[in-house]
């Protein structure tokens, strides 16, 4: 008996020996996405709230450094000659500095470039909102015939013939096969990390440093209601105000978050009929003709020219617009309340040079000369 358990042991311990042997033989298939991956820390400014990131898209190291190495990739175009950098330039903010921009066909858009600031905070993306994340929203401009103008699967196959991005991939997600939605992963990560909030007035508020006091006062205006101080002003379908003497540039520009922009959509009294319809375009409801998102104010002074067509090449020519109240739609937001000619924002020219001094020191300059976002050069392990 204690002869075949012997054998019987001694054959077990072949058998798994061999199974041993097997394994350690068999070679190693692709890692899941994310084998191995570091995570990236992401440094916000106290002043600025946690930002919600991506269950499906964590941010790493490897995922962070090939997005850099896509957004200054030309072969995302049609021509290999355009990338999301070319309308995205870091020293004006990320956007390009035109009223529109025109794509590898030299065919013009009909709206501006967005500036590229703390977008991992934003529910909605594009000037109409059509996208509702940063991995949605990268996926657009390499298929737009107006802009980058060529196919997703001719992009993927530019890319998987480049000797160093396939290893690239793997380091980021597992795999070396390349797809659409892992290049808008990696996009998207990159773009997370573009975080503005050192600026003289972020210090300021963080009791770092001080801002000038006309800087100061010209905070003060932002966040009051405008009109003649104790003047009872109407709201369309809300509770009428009372004139404080401000700007009334808070309803939109929401400074409590740190972010200067609610992040939801306005019509803020350009145009009386709309040859873009903005939001509308998107919902189809009437309601929302005329309504774009409204843009963050930071970095402003170099985010020139405005407003979602470019028509403002100035931020006096904004203040103007303001101060005249704009022009009454039906659309019109509630918080334009100077469309009406009785009503009167009342900026004086003192209270202008303020409210220029407060936008301007919003203006980061470390964020603008970031090494970390800027061309890494071509794609390298």
């Amino acid at each position: 008996m204690k002869g075949y358990l012997s054998v019987f042991l001694l054959l077990c311990g072949l058998v798994m020996a061999a199974v041993a042997c097997k394994r350690e033989a068999m070679p190693e298939g692709p890692s899941s996405p994310g084998t191995g991956t570091t995570p990236y820390i992401l440094q916000i400014p106290s002043n600025l709230p946690p930002m919600e990131i991506p269950a499906d898209n964590p941010l790493t190291e490897e995922g962070v450094a090939l997005g850099r190495f896509l957004f200054y990739e030309k072969r995302l175009s049609g021509d290999n000659g355009m990338s999301c950098s070319s309308c995205h330039m870091q020293a004006l903010g990320f956007a390009d500095g035109k009223a529109v921009s025109k794509g590898i066909d030299s065919i013009a858009g009909n709206r501006s470039a967005m500036p590229l600031i703390n977008l991992g905070y934003a529910n909605f993306l594009f000037w109409d909102g059509r996208a509702s994340s940063l991995e949605e929203q990268a996926l657009e401009p390499v298929v737009n015939p107006i802009e980058m103008h060529d196919t997703w699967p001719n992009v993927m196959a530019k890319l998987q013939a480049d000797p160093v991005y396939p290893a690239l991939f793997t380091r980021a997600f597992g795999t070396e096969q390349i797809d659409s939605l892992l290049v808008a992963k990696a996009l998207a990560q990159f773009i997370r990390t573009m975080i503005s909030g050192n600026s003289p007035f972020d210090r300021f508020r963080r009791g770092e440093g001080l801002i000038s006091p006309d800087a100061q006062v010209g905070f003060n205006l932002f966040q009051l209601e405008g009109g003649s101080p104790g003047q009872i002003i109407p709201v369309a379908g809300s509770t009428p105000v009372t004139g404080q003497g401000g700007a009334d540039c808070f309803h939109c520009h929401t400074a409590d978050a740190g972010l200067f922009t609610d992040g939801q959509f306005h019509n803020n009294g350009l145009d009386t009929v709309f040859p873009d319809p903005g939001r509308a375009g998107v919902t189809g409801d009437p309601a929302n003709l005329g309504q774009f998102k409204a843009p963050t104010l930071r970095n402003i002074a170099v985010t020139a020219p405005y407003m979602h067509d470019g028509r403002f090449a100035t931020l006096d020519d904004v203040l103007d617009h303001y101060n005249s109240g704009g022009h009454a739609s039906a659309t019109v937001d509630p918080f334009m309340k100077f469309t009406d000619p009785d009503m009167v924002l009342g900026l004086t020219p003192q209270k202008r040079q303020q409210i220029k001094a407060f936008l301007e020191s919003l203006t980061d300059e470390e964020f603008l000369a970031n090494p970390e976002f800027q061309d890494p050069g071509p794609p390298h392990l």
